[in-house]
């Protein structure tokens, strides 16, 4: 039978990689996305559910999927408030795994990021960190938290100390070896094909995934 797949966070980088993935995938029939705004020229698979993220309790019931794609993600430079940034990396995927775990989706993917860790003294790694906490205590069956490292790309904003660092990442990767190899930078079309492999061979053991793994796991069709 085939699947209906949701999708947060599909007009950003690996986000809309992945939903046009999904649109291509044929064991998908239904794609909904929960967004701000609409994107426009796509399948008739996709249902575009529009509001505000912040407050997800409103589209409780066509919150219903077999899968929930979580790729949310802001920066300092959009979100320079820590209370709304926290808002939006913390409450928008902790409330969609609420309401996974409430209409019975089994199957949970959230991007996080290298560094998550709820003690760390630096704000994004303790507040992704935070969030793979309390996603992993709504005990959803089958849940992923993908840790990628640097993500390349060409991303519709400028980022302007993001593209320095992708510069010198670039430039230094070839001193990556060994356990330095998970620094290395991953493409996001990688992300997003790991996210689908995972979601579609729910007896990987691994819960945290790693940006080797996901590179690992991607290549794996």
């Amino acid at each position: 039978m085939k699947k209906t797949a949701i999708i947060l966070g599909a007009s950003g980088l690996t986000g809309n990689i992945l939903l046009h993935a999904l649109i291509e995938d044929n064991r998908y029939e239904s794609i909904k996305l929960f967004s701000r705004s609409k994107i426009e020229g796509l399948s008739n698979k996709v249902t575009q559910c529009i509001g505000d993220l912040l407050n997800l309790e409103q589209f409780r019931a066509d919150f219903t999927a077999d899968e929930v794609y979580c790729c949310i993600g802001t920066t300092n430079t959009k979100t320079p408030d820590k209370k709304l940034y926290k808002q939006i990396d913390y409450g928008i995927p902790v409330n969609a795994a609420r309401l996974s775990k409430a209409n019975g989706i089994s199957t949970f993917l959230v991007m996080s990021s290298m560094g998550a860790n709820a003690k760390s003294q630096v704000f994004y790694n303790k507040t992704k960190g935070e969030m793979e906490r309390d996603v992993l205590q709504e005990n959803i069956k089958h849940t992923s938290l993908l840790r990628p490292s640097l993500i390349g790309g060409e991303r519709k904003e400028r980022r302007t100390l993001e593209k320095i660092a992708l510069f010198v990442f670039q430039i230094i990767q070839p001193l990556f070896i060994g356990s330095f190899k998970q620094y290395k930078i991953i493409e996001p079309k990688l992300i997003a094909q790991a996210m689908i492999n995972l979601a579609n061979n729910t007896s990987h053991a691994e819960v945290i995934i790693t940006s080797n793994d996901i590179k690992r796991i991607a290549k794996n069709n």
